[in-house]
């Protein structure tokens, strides 16, 4: 048993003050100001420091895009198809990957990680724990979210090849028409079933038909305005409700309008530069108004290795306006709850999975806030000035 004590617990949904969270196996089982060590716990003094859930981030790359190798050994796109609905981030995920390291020495304990945005439709992400053997060991949950993109990636590396999409029109126009044969496939399927008849599973519409029927949410890279709009009137056409938009660049531009439907916006990269026409928008206060609102947001990266400094994206986002609290849940709480393992993560509550990080400041202090300790299901993973 172990028992972080005297910090100041961010829950993130409170505040509590020389609170102590109590920690058995692979769980949390206590937290406040009135626990009860144990005798026999290993006691961790956490006076004058802050203890917060492990960071999340709800969108990158790491493990597909190799860290500190490039593109050469790169799995996270496979430009021969812009429609693959049917790869799965799991068969690519590297867990030697020198990013992972990274990632705990930052905090960083959960990630949805899986495709590019070079197609239409890339595949099934997955969310893992930062540290494992195996991706088994690391597997949280899997598949996550189809991830699809709108805009000029894949418009670029199908134009370049003289194939659809070449357009925004061919972008939303071949979505269409894929998605229109996931729904038929789903009523020869039904058809067959009820007739007793076989029938020959094709992997593509099946994986994708299972964003028609709720049970895979549509994970839509889009960064302008128009394309946001795009997204929602696609998914209106097929009855998608389990939308999450990616980027959301300029979701500011339609804030009210996301707010209204529920959309939640997984924003970022922040720290980053123009370069492409696309995000000419761009713009840091983009999850304050977001958030102002009344939209779900989670801040990404969009990253590899350089996930580690979500924490500092987050602290951009408090200076551009932000409230600190619900800063703090979009690096924690809100992704969670957007990729559904709130249950597991993404709080210091009695039942969740034991990531946490203890930091030497508050978490937007950033100067000041290295990071001391970290715990991945109760396991310390990160000692500052020390092996794990």
């Amino acid at each position: 048993m172990l028992a972080i004590v005297g910090g100041t617990v961010l829950t993130p949904t409170e505040e509590l003050k020389g609170a102590t969270v109590l920690v058995e196996g692979k769980t949390i089982t206590a937290v406040g100001t009135d626990v009860d060590v144990p005798s026999d716990a290993r006691v961790i003094d956490a006076t004058g420091k802050y203890v917060i859930p492990g960071l999340i981030d709800a969108h990158c790359h790491t493990g597909l895009f190799p860290d500190g190798v490039g593109w050469k050994e790169s799995d996270g796109n496979e430009t021969t198809d812009p429609i693959t609905p049917h790869l799965r981030a799991i068969d690519a995920v590297h867990p030697e990957d020198m990013a992972f390291a990274d990632l705990r020495k930052w905090g960083v304990t959960t990630i949805n990680t899986g495709p590019g945005s070079a197609n239409l439709v890339g595949g099934q992400t997955a969310v893992i724990k930062t540290r494992g053997r195996t991706v088994e060991e690391m597997l949280v949950k899997a598949p996550a979210g189809m991830k699809m993109a709108l805009g000029e990636n894949p418009k670029r590396v199908y134009g370049e090849q003289k194939k659809l999409p070449s357009t925004r029109m061919g972008n939303a126009g071949l979505l269409r028409e894929w998605l229109t044969k996931a729904r038929n496939y789903l009523r020869k399927k039904e058809h067959a079933e009820k007739k007793g008849e076989p029938f020959e599973v094709d992997l593509k519409l099946e994986a994708l038909s299972q964003v028609l029927t709720g049970k895979l949410p549509a994970h839509i890279h889009c960064h302008r305005a128009d394309d946001i709009m795009t997204a929602l009137r696609i998914a209106d056409e097929f009855g998608i409700r389990d939308v999450v938009l990616i980027h959301a660049t300029e979701g500011y531009k339609v804030a009210d309008i996301l707010a209204e439907r529920g959309v939640p916006c997984v924003v970022g990269p922040i720290l980053f530069s123009r370069t492409k026409y696309e995000l000419r928008g761009m713009d840091p206060r983009n999850p304050v108004e977001l958030s102002r609102a009344g939209v779900k947001v989670a801040i990404q990266t969009d990253q590899m290795s350089a996930v580690k400094y979500i924490l500092f994206d987050a602290a951009l986002a408090v200076r551009e306006g932000m409230d600190e609290g619900e800063a703090l849940k979009a690096i924690t709480l809100y992704p969670a709850e957007i990729l559904g393992i709130d249950d597991r993560v993404g709080s210091i509550a009695p039942g969740r999975d034991a990531d946490l990080v203890v930091l030497a400041a508050h978490p937007f202090d950033v100067a000041r806030s290295r990071v001391e300790l970290v715990l991945i299901e109760g396991e310390v993973v990160h000692r500052a000035g020390g092996s794990a």
